[in-house]
């Protein structure tokens, strides 16, 4: 197979992938009901409280553009490139694609999960194959992480109570949801602000991004630096996130602007 085919064949797995999780001609959605979280931990009720308007449409999905940076190095030298990126997501699944550095040095491609399969797919200069990686349950229980954890900061919604999610208390000010995708619990921590803005979210991540290259639980997650409206929702305008979070050995490698996002239900 020739790398253009490959790398045409790539694409189209992307955006078949991405509609995939947009929703199709479903009956209208159910509506916000603060009832919804009355019996939640304090942080927990007071983030939905923040985050949907009583009354807004159940909206799970999420269709995101943002710029920003990414960072290919190390707390000392993060040797920040720019990126434009596209994504669609909601709990159980997402594609982000993205192009990242400039004319001297650019790559492209995109990290997803959908239907069970983790992926990550980028390419040198939209020639070169940098890495592809697919299939297994390391990646997918490494994707899967993802999803739940970014959820919180752009489809708030889909992590209300239900068979598949469920809330319990840390403290004051941060609640645990408790996330079932891809055969595993993923245990997300939510810290607030005493009016519920989100402040960061992070959890224990499978991952291999460590000295070992060993597939294991570790730090990951992301603060939430600016806020903006959607129909009825607040959501995160700006997110910086990265591995070890909540460590000394934390960075943000990835720093995110949303320049538009629309919210579709599921």
């Amino acid at each position: 197979m020739s790398l253009l085919v490959m790398r045409d064949g790539d694409r189209r797995a992307d955006e078949q992938a991405m509609d995939a999780l947009r929703p199709g001609g479903a009956a209208a959605p159910r509506t916000f009901d603060p009832a919804m979280v009355a019996d939640l931990p304090e942080p927990a009720r007071r983030y939905f409280l923040y985050a949907i308007t009583p009354g807004a449409p159940l909206r799970l999905v999420a269709d995101i553009e943002m710029t920003g940076q990414l960072s290919l190095g190390s707390k000392a030298k993060p040797n920040y490139l720019s990126m434009t990126g596209r994504q669609v997501l909601r709990l159980d699944g997402f594609v982000w694609r993205v192009r990242a550095g400039g004319r001297g040095m650019w790559f492209s491609g995109s990290d997803g999960y959908a239907d069970g399969e983790g992926w990550t797919r980028f390419w040198l200069y939209d020639a070169i194959p940098i890495v592809r990686e697919g299939g297994g349950d390391d990646i997918a229980r490494s994707a899967a992480g993802r999803a739940v954890a970014e959820s919180l900061f752009w489809a708030p919604a889909a992590l209300l109570p239900s068979e598949q999610v469920r809330w319990e208390a840390v403290d004051g000010d941060t609640a645990r949801a408790i996330v079932t995708v891809a055969g595993h619990e993923h245990r997300v921590e939510l810290t607030v602000d005493p009016d519920g803005r989100p402040r960061s979210v992070s959890l224990m991540r499978w991952s291999r991004e460590n000295p070992e290259k060993t597939w294991r639980l570790q730090p990951f997650g992301g603060t939430i630096e600016a806020i903006l409206e959607v129909d009825g929702y607040r959501v995160a305008e700006a997110v910086d996130g990265g591995n070890w979070f909540g460590t000394p050995d934390y960075f943000p490698f990835y720093k995110a602007r949303v320049t538009r996002i629309s919210l579709h239900p599921g």
